[in-house]
């Protein structure tokens, strides 16, 4: 009987040690997720990087580039890059407004960044509409259609991130200093689409 008791108390005693145990790990496991954002940011610069690779290998084996009777236009591509740029310190207004528990001053400068990011898409739309070659008049017109369009297809993915920041963040309790990944995330991402903007700006309208 003695012997019983004694496992019996062994055996609560394992199971105590082994939740407490189970219960620690659970409370240092790490937080990964923006080590995964990051690295899927990583996998989409090798994209980019390989596609601005073979734009500078078709630019040097030509010997005009770009080809004669291809006109550029600045003013445009200039207004929607200071817009893009300065979206870049709009968000993170936001990300610095809701470390200090200010949600509502979160959600707005989110608006305002969501608002930039559409204005920026709609003058590349009509900066499309008013270019004089098509995606196959020349290497330089398929060159440019394919990096800018993929570009404004991650600044679109970019402006669906902010409005899921917003619309999870509705409610006040949602986000605050102690758990804001949505908007960290949402501005890692949008500073990244910014630097890959200035890097194809200079590539496809100042060389």
């Amino acid at each position: 009987m003695q012997g019983s008791t004694i496992n019996e108390s062994q055996n609560i005693l394992g199971y105590e040690q082994e939740a407490t145990s189970s219960g620690h790990e659970h409370q240092e496991h790490p937080d990964l997720r923006m080590l995964g954002v990051v690295v899927f940011l990583v996998a989409e610069s090798m994209i980019f990087l390989g596609l601005f690779s073979a734009y500078l290998i078709y630019r040097a084996m030509a010997p005009v580039w770009p080809p004669e009777g291809t006109e550029r236009e600045l003013l445009l591509p200039v207004v929607n890059t200071v817009i893009l740029i300065s979206s870049s310190f709009v968000i993170n207004q936001g990300t610095i407004a809701i470390k200090k528990n200010d949600p509502v001053a979160l959600r707005n400068w989110f608006i305002a960044t969501a608002i930039m990011g559409l204005t920026f898409l709609a003058g590349q739309a009509y900066e499309y509409s008013q270019l004089a070659f098509g995606l196959t008049t020349n290497l330089y017109a398929s060159c440019f259609y394919v990096l800018t369009g993929f570009h404004g297809l991650h600044v679109t993915f970019g402006v669906v991130l902010i409005l899921g920041v917003l619309w999870r963040g509705r409610k006040a309790s949602h986000y605050s200093k102690e758990s804001h990944f949505g908007p960290e995330a949402a501005e890692l991402y949008w500073h990244f689409v910014d630097v890959v903007w200035i890097i194809l700006f200079i590539l496809l309208y100042l060389l």
